[in-house]
């Protein structure tokens, strides 16, 4: 940027993004009622399609930001109302108490959260407050009790 200094205003990097990238406003003008639709975006200098594609790479990260937030929202809303249910703490069980009652409800949560929707046994060891081999052997017994029920 201190060398840049020197060079002085140039027509090229002035304007938003479109207009950087075509070199200046009068090849924006040159352009004059051509029906070609380029994507422009003033934060990113670029060509249009190279703007297209950062585009759609920040869309996607939004969507999976998005995905993570009401996950962990189900999460949440799954653990509180199982332990509302079974007459547990939310805190208590979040803390890895280790009694037999807390176990029987944080393995009703494992099952539920991994059949229901997916959710990791990383995460959901995560969220529970417990080693991920508890989580898979809690799942691995509700399998197991629902296979004689």
């Amino acid at each position: 940027m201190e060398e840049g200094k020197g060079q002085g205003r140039r027509p090229e990097l002035v304007g938003g993004g479109l207009i950087r990238s075509l070199g200046g406003w009068s090849q924006v003008l040159s352009l004059g009622g051509s029906l070609e639709r380029m994507e422009h975006d003033c934060r990113i200098l670029g060509s249009g399609d190279f703007v297209a594609e950062i585009i759609r790479e920040a869309e996607k990260k939004v969507r999976r930001y998005l995905r993570i937030s009401e996950m962990k929202t189900s999460i949440d809303n799954a653990i509180k109302e199982i332990c509302d249910k079974e007459g547990v703490g939310e805190q208590e069980l979040r803390l890895g108490v280790r009694t037999r009652k807390f176990s029987r409800v944080r393995a009703k949560i494992s099952y539920y959260l991994s059949h229901e929707f997916g959710i990791s046994r990383v995460e959901i060891a995560r969220q529970l407050g417990v080693c991920t081999s508890a989580i898979a052997k809690a799942i691995q017994n509700m399998e197991g009790a629902e296979i004689k029920c």
